[in-house]
């Protein structure tokens, strides 16, 4: 199934866990208070392929490092958890933010790199149409590697007998 993942309106009518997560995205406002930084929500909720304890996953776009950080801690820093961390990821400077909301942990990534044109966006879309085409066995299977302790490109290579970093290896599968 095709869906816009650009707009989360899709979760209100997934699953039980896909709902809540709109439900918590959208009460807090938690997209709309990273409006200019160009939030994608990615990961494994919206692709129904969480596992207990699946955080929610946003990345985002910034242009100044230090004022992304400081609007992180303006309109998050009071969250229960909150972490926010910069570091260095495949050579792009990039800043990791956490904290937990209503039972779900949250990440907020951010690169000065456009949204969709970031690696989490891009495997989810690559994911997607995976999933999409090779049904619901292959789903579960994804799942089962997640429960074991394989995180999510890694459990995609696996299933699909890819070779190398498995970040890498599921880009080459892009149309």
């Amino acid at each position: 199934m095709d869906i816009n993942f650009e707009d989360i309106g899709y979760l209100q009518h997934g699953t039980t866990r896909q709902q809540q997560a709109f439900r918590v995205l959208t009460t807090y406002h938690i997209l709309e208070k990273l409006e200019k930084f160009q939030p994608l929500l990615v990961g494994t909720i919206p692709l129904n392929i969480d596992i207990e304890g699946s955080d929610l996953d946003i990345v985002c776009c910034w242009n100044n490092e230090d004022a992304f950080t400081d609007h992180l801690f303006q309109a998050f820093g009071d969250m229960e958890q909150y972490e926010s961390r910069k570091t260095c990821i495949r050579e792009e400077r990039s800043v990791i933010c956490s904290f937990m909301l209503e039972g779900f942990p949250v990440e907020i990534f951010g690169q000065a790199i456009a949204s969709n044109e970031q690696m989490g966006y891009r495997h989810l879309l690559i994911e997607n149409k995976l999933l999409n085409e090779k049904g619901e066995h292959f789903r579960k299977e994804i799942i089962r590697l997640k429960e074991k302790g394989l995180k999510t490109e890694p459990a995609f290579a696996t299933l699909l007998g890819l070779e190398g970093d498995p970040y890498i290896a599921l880009l080459k599968l892009e149309t």
